[in-house]
């Protein structure tokens, strides 16, 4: 069953007197259970896409749903309350509150998809390597330790569909293994996963690869 569908999405940017097309009538769908990694060059519109299909940014025409309930064209308190209900999302930005320790924002996640269950929060730190840094700020985190904090707080509510844009990027092989096995569990029990991604690695290990080009899929 298709959990996440877009449609002929479109979006465009305008840089003075230009104006630079980052998707190109994007049309893909996701399954529950399907591991998904979306390959491209950098600039190529992959973050953008990522953004249109959560709902955090509108394309310029097209559609996206999630779980069969529109998300685009839709009130942003109706968009953040799909999110929150259904998506887990790791952006290049992040997702981690600055000013709360990695347990603290792993927790505010799991509250506001009303989903609060505080004694998971250790093994889902522990299954992401994170162990000793529970109780650290962001700010004291290197950029993989973020990634997969970040990572942890986007697993927080067990969400149904999840979009990160490379959360193996600044680790280690071993690291990235655990991080690609977690991924692949979450698949079993039921989880869409969309991972933009430059690594070997995980592409390898996913169910399908999608590869983006010009703002628009070229294979998968």
């Amino acid at each position: 069953m298709s959990v996440l569908e877009a449609t002929e999405l479109y979006r465009f940017f305008h840089i003075g007197d230009d104006e630079v097309v980052a998707l190109r009538g994007v049309t893909i769908m996701l399954d529950a259970g399907e591991f998904a990694a979306l390959r491209g060059p950098s600039g190529s519109g992959k973050s953008t896409l990522l953004a249109c299909l959560s709902g955090i940014d509108e394309p310029d025409g097209g559609m996206a749903s999630v779980l069969g309930e529109r998300m685009t064209r839709r009130p942003e308190p109706e968009r953040a309350r799909l999110r929150a209900r259904h998506l887990g999302l790791l952006m290049q930005s992040g997702n981690l509150f600055e000013h709360l320790t990695v347990r603290a924002n792993i927790r505010l996640q799991m509250q506001i998809s009303g989903c609060d269950r505080p004694d998971e929060i250790d093994g889902l730190i522990g299954r992401l390597g994170l162990d000793g840094l529970a109780d650290a700020l962001p700010i004291h985190l290197s950029g993989g330790e973020a990634a997969r904090a970040g990572l942890a707080a986007a697993l927080a509510a067990k969400p149904a569909i999840l979009l990160c844009d490379e959360p193996t990027a600044e680790v280690d092989a071993i690291t990235e293994q655990r991080v690609i096995d977690c991924l692949i569990e979450i698949c079993r029990g039921g989880t869409a996963v969309l991972i933009v991604t430059h690594s070997s690695a995980l592409a390898e290990r996913a169910d399908r690869i999608i590869d983006f080009r010009d703002g628009d899929i070229v294979h998968g």
